[in-house]
């Protein structure tokens, strides 16, 4: 019985299959077939069964982790969406709040006003009103209308309907009977409610939340549909399900009615292939550093769990988002990113990338312009002949052509630029580290640095350096840790409801039967997806602030019934992330439960730990000794740098650096002063001294 995870990028799609019997884990890389990432998908999955001897109808389940909702969103390039809400309100979603994404630039672009996700003449309104904190019906809904604004929609030849009314979080009903009646005029349209979507406070994210859920929509249903159907026709029976952003995975059929939830699906499953990663080595307090072409992602896994992303700080391409995701950072850094100097004169890194194609100067294919990869070429820290395993050549001199280029332009020599754009690079990615650590109060000395992607174990030694952070990790396959990912995590579903319970007159009744149906609700999903009540465990937390805060905190909350005492450990809980959060406490302030929250995690077939590894000896390893050029003690020079092959490293044994160690998917850097060692898990743990 195998299970396979198939994580999409923009060059390769990567792909692991895990024999559930032997626990053997293999892995295969494909192009990715821009034009429809289904076909490379399947063929991906058809080579990986064939390599090693797998029937196809003996894997069980796929596991995908998919970029087409975030490219979607990103690119700006869905569906047209049309919107109906109360009257009076068509505007919500175009006013938006005081935040923006540049606080004080007189120039900037709102997206949601300069890109809008439904244009206002898609924008329709009915009569309906309900009042808060019950959802007394003020004005019936218009179904008459609401049938008038669908043929209008319909006539305009919108792909999806957003229905969106104010408050419908505390009645969800009204939203519904509206989406039936657009489904009737418009059947072929993807309808979605805000209820259904994110069933909490705050109209303007509430709103442009579920813009987002129909924006993308129709793409990723058409994707997730063809994907299926092409499976089923090749002969394959398993199940598909797709990585979501909260850090689980959905079915198809959930993902095709919310498609919102995998806006960070690849990214997200990186952190969780790096957690796992981690903890194979004993290691459970980690920051995710995966490092491709274009971009760098970073996460952070605090005693084995990763951060969750507040509702309030999450926003996709300038749009907020309240759906529940993993904590990630993007900042636009990787091996393709180019140099330059600025038109004030500075030299800058990025975030402009040279991507796959051309790519960068040394691979070939057109690229004129100097990048980091062609950087760390002239540097000595890539081996030409032994790029990607051996199977692709890398040329040296036209990096070196590209990277004088631009050492002339700044008055440098050639080493020296190169030098600097892996410093400027690594600079910036340590400045993003520290924005999710140091500015939250976290001190990265306390974290090992878990290195992947293409690029994450080239750059972590320095990074690490910069940060003080005493160790970096890189996992046993760093390319493709993100399909590897995919298999270590459950059926993970959230669902919230909005409370308003303010201490002194907390209704603990209606706390209760809130958490009951919140769980009655989930359970019923699950039963639908057959999953086991007896696989299947919850998670409850609630969303607390002080009276009249902007802001809250998640808190767990305690098992059993929700009584005084209940009540009293969850707010002293919530003093105490407040303090741990901002330094202090309002002791003389009322406190209020915002948001109840609960999560479900459905139990699935996970991967399991490798066998313990035995290993060669440093004389198998050792591939050649060449010069490799690092600045210590503030002067260049080059160092006699042994460049090893990573799958005949012996075990155990500590290596002093520097050394560049070769396999496939990646290329790791130990830097002079360094030291490494290769673990029975698979893991590199690499010993970082600070400069």
């Amino acid at each position: 019985m195998y299970y396979v995870g198939v994580d999409v990028g923009g060059t390769f799609t990567d792909l692991v299959l895990f024999d559930a019997e032997t626990g053997a884990v293999n892995i295969h890389k494909v192009p990715t077939t821009p034009d429809n990432p289904a076909r490379g998908v399947l063929a991906g999955i058809d080579a990986l069964c064939a390599r090693f001897g797998a029937a196809r109808e003996a894997v069980r389940g796929v596991r995908h982790g998919t970029t087409t909702a975030t490219n979607a969103i990103l690119e700006h390039d869905g569906a047209t969406v049309g919107m109906i809400t109360n009257e009076g309100y068509r505007d919500i979603v175009h006013i938006g709040r005081h935040q923006r994404p540049q606080h004080f630039s007189i120039r900037q672009e709102i997206p949601w006003q300069d890109r809008a996700l439904a244009r206002r003449r898609h924008r329709k309104t009915v009569p309906h009103r309900i009042a808060p904190p019950t959802g007394e019906v003020l004005t019936p809904l218009d179904e008459a209308a609401v049938r008038r604004a669908a043929t209008e929609l319909a006539e305009a030849g919108v792909e999806a309907v957003a229905v969106c009314f104010l408050f419908s979080y505390l009645a969800p009903e009204h939203e519904a009977r509206a989406a039936e009646i657009v489904r009737e005029a418009l059947p072929g349209a993807f309808v979605t409610t805000s209820a259904s979507v994110s069933p909490q406070f705050r109209e303007f994210e509430r709103f442009t939340t579920t813009l987002i859920n129909g924006f993308v929509g129709p793409k990723v249903r058409r994707y997730v549909t063809d994907l299926e159907e092409r499976l089923q026709g090749a002969g394959h029976a398993a199940d598909l399900h797709i990585m979501a952003s909260n850090g689980g995975v959905a079915t198809a059929a959930m993902v095709s009615e919310k498609p919102i939830l995998t806006l960070l699906s690849g990214p997200a499953a990186g952190v969780l292939g790096g957690a796992w990663s981690g903890a194979l080595s004993g290691r459970k307090s980690l920051i995710t550093f995966d490092v491709g072409g274009t971009s760098a992602d970073i996460g952070i896994v605090a005693d084995g769990r990763f951060g969750e992303a507040s509702p309030r700080d999450t926003w996709i391409a300038g749009f907020p988002v309240m759906a529940p995701m993993i904590d990630i950072h993007t900042i636009g850094a990787g091996g393709g990113s180019i140099a330059h100097r600025d038109a004030g004169g500075a030299f800058r890194v990025g975030p402009r990338s040279a991507g796959a194609r051309p790519g960068p100067a040394c691979y070939g294919h057109g690229g004129t312009e100097p990048t980091v990869t062609d950087a760390n070429l002239v540097l000595g820290r890539l081996d030409p002949e032994n790029f990607l395993g051996g199977e692709m050549a890398l040329d040296a001199a036209a990096a070196e052509r590209a990277v004088a280029r631009l050492a002339q332009d700044l008055g440098m020599d050639l080493l020296e630029a190169a030098e600097g754009v892996v410093t400027i690079v690594n600079a910036n990615m340590a400045n993003a580290i520290r924005s999710r650590t140091v500015q939250r109060g976290l001190d990265p000395r306390d974290f090992a640095l878990m290195a992947f992607g293409g690029g994450g174990p080239m750059h972590a030694a320095d990074v690490a350096a910069m940060l003080g952070v005493p160790e970096v990790i890189v996992p046993a396959h760093p390319g493709i840790t993100s399909a590897i990912g995919l298999l270590t995590t459950d059926l993970r579903y959230d669902t919230i409801r909005t409370a308003f319970q303010v201490e002194g007159a907390v209704d603990h009744a209606f706390v209760d039967r809130s958490l009951q149906e919140m769980t009655a609700g989930l359970s019923e999903l699950y039963a639908k997806d057959g999953v086991d009540a007896g696989a299947v465990r919850f998670e409850r937390a609630a969303d607390i602030r002080y009276v009249g805060q902007g802001y809250e905190l998640r808190v767990d909350l305690p098992e059993g019934r929700f009584d005084a005492a209940a009540e009293a450990a969850l707010f002293a809980a919530f003093e105490e992330r407040h303090r741990r959060e901002y330094g202090h406490v309002f002791r003389d302030s009322p406190k209020e439960i915002v948001n109840l929250r609960l999560v479900g995690v459905g139990a699935v077939e996970r991967i399991a730990a490798p066998a313990l590894l035995s290993g060669g000896s440093r004389a198998e390893a050792l591939v050649r000794t060449g010069d490799c050029a690092f600045r210590v003690d503030r002067e260049m020079r080059a160092f006699p740098t042994a460049f090893y092959r990573r799958d005949r490293l012996p075990i155990g044994e500590r290596i002093e650096g520097p050394a560049v160690i070769l396999q496939q998917d990646s290329t790791t850097l130990v830097r002079p002063g360094d030291s490494f060692v290769a673990d029975g898990a698979g893991n590199l743990l690499i010993r970082v001294v600070a400069p």
